[in-house]
This record gives C-alpha cells, sequence and structure tokens, in this order.
C-alpha cells in the first residue's frame, strides 16, 4: 500500500514537470514541441556528427523530452514530443509515459531520439508504439556541467535510439515498460 501511494505520487509529479497540461493554446503547444525538437537534434549533432546524415537517411524520426524519477523500488517517467517524416514532412504529436520497479534514486531530465530505417517500424511505433525495457545508467548532470552515459542503440530491428540527459542525478536499474501514444488533442 505504502508503494501505491509512492508509485501515485511520482506519477503526479512525472505529469506536472513534463507539460501534459501547460496552459498553451494547441498552436503554442505544437511550436513547442518543433521547437524542442529542433534543440534537441542540434545537441545531438554537436554529440555525434554522423547522426545528422543518418537522420536524413532515415524514414523518420521521434525527439521526446522526459522526466524521470526513480525512488528506491519505482521509477516512473512522462514526456511529450513529435514523430516526424521525412518522406510527406508531416509531424505528428505524441505522449510517453513509462512506469517500472528496480534499484533506482534520483530525477533526471532527459531527451529520447528514435531512428526509424523504414515506413513498416515508423507507422508501427506511431500508431503501437510499446515499448518494454531494461535499463541501466549513471547520470549526474547540471546544465553544460556533468556527463551521462548514453550512444545510439538499436531497440528493435529497424529501429535506433539515442538518450541524452539534460540535467539530473541518478543512478537506476530498472525493468520498465513505456509506451508512446499519439496526442488526439493536437493531432
Amino acid at each position: 500500500m505504502r508503494y501505491i501511494k509512492l508509485f501515485t505520487i511520482i506519477t503526479t509529479i512525472i505529469i506536472l514537470f513534463s507539460g501534459f497540461w501547460s496552459g498553451d493554446s494547441k498552436e503554442e503547444q505544437r511550436q513547442d514541441r518543433i521547437k524542442m525538437a529542433q534543440k534537441t537534434l542540434n545537441d545531438l549533432y554537436k554529440y555525434d556528427s554522423k547522426a545528422k546524415n543518418i537522420i536524413k537517411k532515415s524514414y523518420g524520426y521521434a525527439v521526446f523530452s522526459n522526466v524521470g524519477v526513480n525512488l528506491v523500488l519505482l521509477s516512473a517517467e512522462g514526456g511529450t514530443g513529435i514523430a516526424h517524416n521525412n518522406q510527406t514532412g508531416k509531424n505528428i504529436y505524441m505522449n510517453m509515459a513509462s512506469g517500472g520497479v528496480g534499484f533506482g534514486l534520483g530525477i533526471k531530465d532527459f531527451r529520447a531520439v528514435f531512428l526509424f530505417e523504414n515506413k513498416k517500424v515508423f507507422d508501427n511505433f506511431v500508431e503501437y508504439g510499446w515499448e518494454a525495457n531494461a535499463q541501466a545508467d549513471a547520470a549526474a548532470k547540471a546544465g553544460k556541467k556533468g556527463g551521462a552515459f548514453g550512444a545510439a542503440i538499436t531497440v528493435a530491428p529497424g529501429i535506433r535510439l539515442y538518450k541524452m540527459t539534460k540535467n539530473g542525478l541518478a543512478l537506476q536499474a530498472t525493468i520498465q515498460g513505456t509506451k508512446y501514444w499519439k496526442d488526439t488533442d493536437l493531432n
């Protein structure tokens, strides 16, 4: 019972800080997500000079801004983002949420960039968007100081993922379920 209350508190914190209910107009929310995605991509290009060319050649990509909280045995993440189809130029506005169990302590603000090799994996992500994973990482970053471990990894056939920590302090080893879905209010 105590863990359920703790998980509820963590989830509430995630929702409040992740931008789900910002009070901005729909157009302002769309523009904020586009700006976040562009800034994240520019940061990624500085981190990995080959990424820009890889993204251009991909069928599409998705960029998410996420906040994660780990408190002893429970973890939760929440965020917003866009999926961009390089073939049509269309943006699809999306949300994400995650919950898990395992050892962890801390809070972090991070970005995720997914690269999709072809139409099938892009459409599957946009329409079904489910990912279950295990993760272990350490991050200590404030502004431009500190560092976080992360590199592009293949998360499924035809999908690569970059994760970049913006700010936070976290040590975790968790098993998580993550759901990505279309934002019905913005699409």
